[in-house]
């Protein structure tokens, strides 16, 4: 039995995790590293049964569901080389006998709200590099994925009680909206990491300026993949399947638009039609199975409704378009054409298994309409052309904070920075200096000398 968190546990933990921290930030980031190593590697050991324990929670297949959890223990092995790593500046002062230094210290406490389809990869980002830069955690997973974090948790726990150190550093909640307000509005909660719908990251976000904190926001996206006339397609289709019907359309990185080029429209249509009736549809912890149930009975009634209102919109259904008949939450992954690239079907980011695919003859054309939705997390272009290549990754090309090249929108690697621009919140997790979101930053002037020279030169008295 899992028990919902109500106002009296949250307080406690709130009090607890924060106690924690000041324990926690006097431990030295390489000590801190080793104790993440040891998480990484109590999360190895469990790879494969907490894998399938995603798999059913969240009812992604079990090959996605094990790389799901690789993923956190492959974080921990990048923060653990970051514990070393991670540095100030010794900067020239303009005043003799001084040290201009920048040094960086921890936060205190870090706040992680994740959503359901990535309940551990996305805690994984947060949680390991929140841990080697010294904070404690406080992490509320989605209420429909509870056993994964309470699963996740305990094995945190018994490391740190095998290293005498107070497992409330990395504390977790069971809860709902009521939980993930209070966060918000908590002042002593010094970054909250919130990941999810555009329309309730617009709420946390508010919330937490409101008294002045700080958030790091990964919200949708609506992805495109531009196809031009010299690209590969035999790189383009399986890219694009992967994108679209992984993770059965739940993935923020999903490719919801496909821009093709005139010259390869009907032979990409053609070949993807072939490679859906393709896939093989079943229970996500079966072996051989590519696509899964949606989560919810939510996400089937936004399918049926986006799927009548493309065929009122005189949209063509490709490929797909029904619910599938047989238990759990299943619809066919579909394909629609025929609406234009600005309508508010295909402005809209719908979180389900549906691609729009759209025919270009100019390739700027095509980069503008890759940026005029609100979003901009992730795209990807298939070229050989070097010219277009740069464009595409120049001021003029993608807005997302995500720019591939003849790979798929989704599967990002743990040492870039991940995240998007605009209405996708401008946050960034995992890699590259991502961990100077999980610090304060200090300007430290020291004077070593006998005077007190001023900088511009000021004489004052």
């Amino acid at each position: 039995c899992v028990v919902k968190a109500d106002a009296d546990d949250y307080e406690q933990a709130v009090v607890a995790a924060k106690t924690a921290s000041k324990e926690w930030r006097m431990v030295s980031g390489p000590k801190r590293g080793e104790i993440v190593r040891q998480i990484g590697h109590a999360l190895r050991e469990k790879r494969d049964l907490l894998g399938k324990l995603l798999a059913l929670e969240v009812g992604k297949i079990l090959p996605e569901g094990v790389g799901e959890v690789q993923e956190y223990i492959d974080v921990c092995d990048y923060a653990v080389g970051l514990s070393r790593m991670f540095a100030g500046k010794v900067l020239p002062s303009e005043r003799p006998n001084h040290a201009l230094l920048e040094l960086w210290n921890p936060l205190g406490l870090v706040g992680i709200i994740t959503a359901f389809n990535f309940p551990v990869a996305v805690y994984g980002w947060n949680n390991a590099i929140a841990l080697v830069c010294g904070n404690s955690c406080l992490w509320k997973g989605a209420p429909s994925t509870p056993l994964v974090s309470v699963a996740i948790t305990k094995i945190m726990e018994s490391v740190f009680r095998a290293n005498d150190i107070s497992p409330a550093v990395c504390s977790s909640l069971c809860g709902g909206v009521s939980i993930g307000e209070a966060m918000s509005k908590d002042k002593r909660i010094d970054l909250l990491s919130f990941t999810g719908s555009t329309k309730v990251g617009n709420q946390v976000g508010v919330e937490v300026q409101k008294r002045f904190g700080k958030s790091l926001l990964e919200l949708g996206g609506n992805n495109a993949i531009i196809v031009d006339g010299d690209a590969d397609l035999d790189l383009v289709v399986p890219s694009v399947l992967f994108a679209a019907v992984g993770t059965a359309g739940q993935r923020c990185t999903t490719t919801r638009r496909l821009v093709l080029h005139e010259s390869v429209y009907d032979e990409v249509v053609r070949r993807l039609k072939s490679a859906y009736a393709q896939v093989n549809i079943g229970d996500p912890v079966d072996e051989g199975t590519l696509y899964g149930p949606l989560h919810s009975k939510e996400a089937v009634d936004a399918f049926v409704k986006t799927v009548g209102e493309v065929e009122q919109s005189g949209g063509k259904i490709e490929f797909g378009g029904k619910v599938i008949s047989r238990p759990g939450f299943y619809v066919e992954p579909t394909i629609v054409t025929g609406l234009d690239h600005g309508h508010p079907l295909v402005q809209r980011e719908t979180f389900v298994p549906i691609l729009y695919v759209l025919k270009f003859k100019d390739f700027k054309e095509a980069v503008e309409w890759n940026c005029e939705v609100n979003q901009g997390l992730s795209s990807s272009l298939f070229t050989n052309n070097v010219g277009q290549i740069f464009h595409w990754l120049g001021p003029q090309g993608s807005d997302c904070g995500i720019v591939n090249v003849n790979i798929p929108t989704s599967g990002a690697e743990i040492g870039g920075a991940f995240g998007g621009e605009k209405h996708t919140g401008g946050g960034r997790e995992s890699g590259s200096d991502a961990w100077k979101q999980y610090m304060r930053r200090s300007t430290c002037t020291i004077n070593y000398g006998k005077d007190l020279p001023l900088a511009q030169g000021i004489q004052f008295g």
